[in-house]
């Protein structure tokens, strides 16, 4: 649970920055539901997805073995 401070400023939990890829300077959109509910949606961050992480850190010459246990996020 999240409180309010007396200027009306929140924190929004790490876990939901993350899922939506927001950043200090993000912006965030309220979104008013007619059944009293408030979907917050990012403007400016972008939701990071299962393969964003490996985006351009492949290296030529590695093995099927080497790309399976990066995709898995194994050490092994």
């Amino acid at each position: 649970m999240t409180k309010m401070t007396a200027k009306g400023q929140v924190t929004i939990p790490k876990r939901l920055r993350d899922h939506l890829g927001l950043k200090p300077g993000s912006e965030v959109k309220f979104e008013f539901r007619d059944d009293g509910e408030v979907v917050i949606k990012s403007e400016t961050g972008k939701r990071k997805g299962r393969f964003d992480d490996l985006v351009g850190s492949t290296k030529f010459g590695m093995t099927t073995d080497e790309l399976m246990r990066q995709l898995r996020g194994s050490d092994e």
